[in-house]
């Protein structure tokens, strides 16, 4: 059990560690490690575990390591891997807290801050694309992107009400179709 939990830890560790920019930045590494590596989970799993990490209290990549963590070995395993994943943050903000007043007047720092934050933004691009890949399935899931995306990108709107929302539609549609 020891080895497993251990296994856990570093898995999300390594996924903690190639976190910059948030937990968007980390599906291309939780979907390389946990759905291609380790199995633990597949795309649409990760996907559901992902929506529901982003819509309860708490950081993305924390509640998403908990809920697969959570899967593999219980609560255990939950705490295995949200320590995983929030060991290298800890390690580095106490590094960097420690020596950033120091440097971050300095322009070559200044420049490698916005050099870091255009790989986070493509990092996230990719991941939104697969995302979309992988979910938008028909022209029902089509529009329920779109009309999320102009609600929340647009209209600022806050994602929890959509996707209670958009969750009763899609039990009470597709469950109408499967009924026919």
């Amino acid at each position: 059990m020891l080895k497993e939990l251990w296994e856990l830890y570093w898995a999300f560790f390594q996924v903690g560690i190639m976190t910059f920019g948030g937990g968007y930045a980390m599906l291309p590494m939780l979907q390389r490690i946990v759905v291609n590596e380790k199995k633990w989970a597949d795309e649409e799993e990760i996907m559901d575990y992902y929506a529901i990490g982003q819509i309860t209290p708490g950081v993305i990549a924390v509640n998403t390591a908990t809920f697969i963590g959570y899967k593999q070995k219980k609560i255990i395993g939950g705490i295995a891997a949200t320590l995983g994943v929030v060991s290298p943050s800890i390690i580095i903000i106490l590094i960097l807290a420690n020596i950033i007043d120091q440097f971050s007047d300095i322009t070559i720092v200044q420049h490698a801050f916005n050099g870091i934050r255009i790989v986070v933004c493509a990092l996230v691009a990719k991941a939104v694309i697969n995302m979309i890949r992988k979910g938008v399935k028909d022209i029902f899931t089509l529009a329920i992107c779109l009309i999320s995306f102009v609600a929340v990108g647009i209209f600022r709107m806050s994602p929890i009400p959509l996707v209670v929302i958009f969750c009763f539609l899609g039990i009470f549609t597709k469950g109408a179709e499967g009924k026919k």
